[in-house]
This record gives C-alpha cells, sequence and structure tokens, in this order.
C-alpha cells in the first residue's frame, strides 16, 4: 500500500506531458497494415502521425511487461538478489526462465529475462520481491498508468495473461513505451539481441535471445527496440522503436497477421512521409507593433526561439499562424523585450509557439527630444529675443 500511494501522490495533470497531441495525418498516403489497432508515435514529442483504432480496447499480451520493467526500474536495485519462491517457480505457461524455487538472481537477470525473451515467471518473482506480492505490484501499475495518462489500461497481472480485467489500447502502449525508453536501462535491455543469465547461488548460466524479429536479425535499420508479445486473444503483437537522423518512431501494432511487415510500413511511412520543418527562424520579423510614447512609430518584433515541428507533406499548406501581442506597448523599450507571442496550429491542433522580442531599443520621448524634433521639422523657425546679438543669424533660425 505504501508504494501504492507514492505512485498516486503526483499531481495527475503530470500525465498530459505524455498524452499524444497530434491526430492521426489526413490525406497523406497512409500505409497499409493488418493489425486489429496501430499508432506511430514520434518517441520525442510524443505526436501521432498514424492512427488505426487508436483507442480501442485490446489484450496487450507480454507488452504488459513493459509497464512491470517500469515499476522494477523505478522502485527497485538493480544489483538486489532476489530469492525465487515457490509461487514464481509454479508459472509455467508461455515463454519461461525455468525458476527454481529457492534460486538466487538478481533484479537485473530477471528483467533481462523479461524484457529479451518474455520470460512470465520472472514477472512474477520482479513483482514479489519489488511489491511483496503480485497483487500489490498489480496496483502499482494500475496507478503509473494513471499518472501517464494512460486512462484506457488496466492491468490484472504482470507477465499479460488473458483475463477478462486486463487489457489496453494502442495509444495508451505508444503512450506507456515512450516514457519507459526515457530510461536508459530500459533502452539497454530492449535493444539486446542475446545475452547470458546467470544466477547467484549455482553454476546455472542460460543464454536467451531476443524474441524480436526485427532486433535479433537486424531486418530493420536503426532498429532498438521495443517488445512482442502473443496470445491466442491478443494474437501478434509488436511495439518496435527506431531511431534515424536524431528521430526515433514508436510504432505499435495489436492483433495483427504480420506484425512486422506493419510495423515496417508504419516505420517507413513515418520516415519517408514526415518531414522536420521549421516554421519560424530565430530573429525573423513577424511585426511591427506601435508603442506609444516613442521616437519610433513601430518596434520590430523578432522570433526569439525557432520553432521546428514534424508534419506530413500534404499538412504543410494547413498550418496557420496566429500572433498574440502585448496590448499597450509604452516607450521605453530594450531590445530582447517580450513583446508578444506566435502560435503555430495545424487546424485545432497547436504545433508549437515561440516569444516575440523587440528587434532593438526603442527610446521615451523626453520634452528635449520633443523638441528638438519639432524644432528640426523643414521651415520650423523660432524668433528671437530682442536685441540679441544673434538675432540676424541663420543658426538660430534653424535650430
Amino acid at each position: 500500500m505504501r508504494h501504492f500511494l507514492l505512485i498516486l501522490c503526483p499531481v495527475l495533470l503530470l500525465g498530459l506531458l505524455f498524452l499524444p497531441a497530434f491526430p492521426a495525418p489526413a490525406g497523406a498516403a497512409q500505409p497499409s497494415v493488418t493489425a486489429d489497432a496501430a499508432v506511430l508515435m514520434d518517441a520525442g514529442t510524443g505526436r501521432i502521425f498514424y492512427d488505426k483504432n487508436g483507442l480501442q480496447r485490446l489484450e496487450p499480451a507480454s507488452l504488459t511487461k513493459i509497464m512491470t520493467a517500469i515499476i522494477a526500474l523505478e522502485y527497485g536495485r538493480l544489483g538486489d538478489v532476489v530469492t525465487v519462491s515457490s509461487n514464481a517457480a509454479a508459472v509455467g505457461m508461455g515463454s519461461i526462465l525455468d525458476l527454481r524455487a529457492g534460486e538466487k538472481i538478481t533484479l537485473e537477470n530477471l528483467l533481462k529475462a523479461a524484457l529479451i525473451m518474455s520470460a512470465n515467471d520472472s514477472t512474477v518473482a520482479i513483482a514479489e520481491h519489488v511489491a511483496g506480492s503480485e497483487e500489490g505490484f498489480v496496483r502499482m501499475m494500475n496507478a503509473k498508468a494513471l499518472v501517464l495518462g494512460a486512462v484506457h489500461t488496466r492491468f490484472a497481472n504482470t507477465n499479460g495473461y488473458h483475463d477478462p480485467q486486463h487489457y489496453t489500447c494502442a495509444r495508451d502502449l505508444a503512450v506507456i513505451t515512450r516514457y519507459a525508453l526515457q530510461n536508459p536501462v530500459f533502452n539497454r535491455i530492449v535493444c539486446t539481441r542475446e545475452t547470458t543469465i546467470t544466477f547467484c547461488n549455482s553454476g546455472r548460466r542460460e543464454t536467451i535471445y531476443n524474441t524480436n524479429r526485427l532486433l535479433r536479425e537486424g531486418r530493420y535499420p536503426g532498429i532498438d527496440g521495443v517488445k512482442t508479445g502473443s496470445t491466442p486473444r491478443a494474437g501478434n503483437c509488436l511495439i518496435a522503436s527506431v531511431t534515424r537522423g536524431g528521430r526515433r518512431l514508436i510504432a505499435v501494432v495489436l492483433h495483427s497477421d504480420n506484425r512486422y511487415r506493419d510495423a515496417a510500413a508504419l516505420l517507413d511511412y513515418g520516415f519517408s512521409e514526415v518531414l522536420r520543418v521549421t516554421l519560424g527562424r530565430r530573429g525573423e520579423e513577424v511585426a511591427r507593433p506601435a508603442v506609444a510614447g516613442r521616437l519610433a512609430d513601430k518596434v520590430p518584433a523578432i522570433l526569439a526561439a525557432p520553432v521546428e515541428v514534424e508534419l506530413t507533406r500534404d499538412q504543410l499548406s494547413r498550418v496557420s499562424r496566429e500572433i498574440k501581442l502585448v496590448p499597450g506597448l509604452t516607450a521605453p523599450i530594450r531590445t530582447g523585450q517580450k513583446v508578444g507571442e506566435v502560435i503555430y496550429r495545424l487546424e485545432e491542433v497547436e504545433l508549437g509557439r515561440a516569444a516575440l522580442v523587440a528587434g532593438r531599443d526603442v527610446p521615451k520621448k523626453t520634452f528635449f527630444r520633443r523638441w528638438w524634433k519639432a524644432a528640426a521639422l523643414p521651415g520650423a523657425q523660432f524668433p528671437a529675443p530682442a536685441n540679441h546679438p544673434l538675432t540676424s543669424s541663420p543658426v538660430w533660425a534653424i535650430i
């Protein structure tokens, strides 16, 4: 219960940081996928570029273990030595590490087994060590899902076995995976093709291989994760991530006829149709607002920072720009002072925004400056005092 409350304490609004921020593009050449549900997300921004039934409730199978790993990494220590219970050793369905009661193994090795070979017994041992029981650990998983904004997800176990109360959707899985990929240990494990698991109290060693064929066989350039899942009810599922040119994309496919082909089609689409676009450059002038009490009529409002986003090719012409200026600008204004902001949108979705700052100083008018300016106007003349020695001087007439 203590762990459960610790997770619930953070403000749930923080989960909005990980919510999808972009709708599926309309009109672009959409990829053809066989999966019942699929999503393509940018790992950096959380924007979604493709969505097929992204909110449809489906079973996640072993994709569940991504959340299991998140909780283990945040509440356990990799070097902890775990003593396998008879309950964990009794798990025998699906992929298993064949844990034996009384064996000792590090939490890190259990995580490797869970994420690389998808060992179902490993997740039970992890849960019992971190939370004291699998039930307590599952409560932690569900609380974390809420914090991340994965509100269409509910877990009933740690490994993805079928249960009527164990479900999620493609969008939620993309959100959860995006969060998990921010952890360097998770990243290191899910991109491992093969490794050897060792036990602490015996000479037992087990070589395990990644179940993700795209990764294990190097069949897709830039592939660096994440996880497979399969059960008779969930069908064949896959979450794949690829990094190229500083961009990382996450493809989620659920209940697919060919999960590897579907994931590759989504990723191909993301890297070919989605472009990095600069909507505004730093120092670019976008407005000239009027300034009261000034010498100049207007001040140049320039972008304080660049605005760069990813868009599909057909979306470029539909981007709009809204300029909001600070009302009642009054001199003096200094270079770099904020004078407004610019907001870029695609239809109703905000793409990005940046502050507008003054491109130069605008000093305030003084009595002397106002007098001097009036005096300098063409044809302006002022009579000299009577009997003044400079009465006839042309200099006085033009000052």
